[in-house]
């Protein structure tokens, strides 16, 4: 199925892709109209030409979602299930409180990626980041796996200001051997083993597959891990524990 989303409000835009039976649709002309792919479930796979706008794949369960261009906010904000690939970059709150799937960004990145990310039994959202992104990376982190690659920005670090805040849980990966400056005092910072790198090697590899990049290139820079020491940084601050 083809939608052409010109002069489509995101409503009806929405309700079209909902009401489809293919496994395949296609939305050409995006620009701007939110919550595409929002709730959406079962097997399928839609592919956005433009630029959607914020809250892209909100909810998502199961299905595939690939961007030809940019994305804007909010891209997977708590979606359960399902990958989305980005073949640009992506605006603020990338994985907004995510609980589960894939999400692949080729570019950058803005604010607060992360956010809110948690992970239940075999739960483990995802977000890998081919470029850089902006402060606040990770903030309240809970569960899942964050990873920045920093391709492009050889030379400086690939993430902003207050990355790590709140973190209580997770992992952080980054491709560089020096740590943020501004870490948080509960968050550990440590070299990556090959155990470790074995972890995050399969969501590497198909990230590579996407978008046409080198695994082996990228391994050949270190990467550090960001972990909390503590499941709860803030026990000390309540009046009962």
């Amino acid at each position: 199925m083809i939608i052409n989303a010109r002069n489509l409000h995101f409503k009806e835009l929405n309700a079209r892709i909902k009401a489809s039976e293919d496994s395949e649709i296609t939305v050409k002309g995006a620009l701007g109209q939110r919550y595409i792919g929002s709730g959406v479930l079962g097997r399928r796979t839609i592919t956005i030409q433009g630029v959607p706008g914020n809250a892209l794949g909100a909810y998502l369960d199961s299905s595939n979602i690939v961007v030809c261009g940019n994305a804007q906010d909010a891209t997977g904000d708590t979606m359960n299930d399902g990958t989305i690939v980005i073949h640009g970059s992506a605006g603020d709150a990338t994985g907004y409180a995510m609980r589960g799937g894939k999400i692949y960004v080729h570019g950058n990145t803005g604010y607060r990626a992360g956010i809110h990310m948690k992970e239940y039994k075999d739960k483990v959202p995802v977000i890998v980041i081919g470029g850089s992104t902006g402060s606040f990376l990770g903030e309240y982190q809970a569960g899942g796996i964050i990873i920045v690659l920093g391709l492009g920005s050889e030379g400086k670090l690939p993430v902003g200001n207050f990355c790590s805040t709140g973190m209580h849980g997770g992992k952080v990966f980054l491709r560089t051997d020096e740590a943020p400056k501004d870490l948080p005092r509960q968050v550990v910072v440590k070299k990556a083993t090959r155990a470790d790198l074995a972890q995050i090697q399969p969501y590497l590899e198909e990230f590579c597959t996407l978008f046409d990049e080198n695994v082996e290139k990228i391994l050949e820079k270190p990467f550090i891990i960001l972990t909390p020491d503590t499941k709860n940084p803030y026990k000390q601050l309540y009046t009962q524990n």
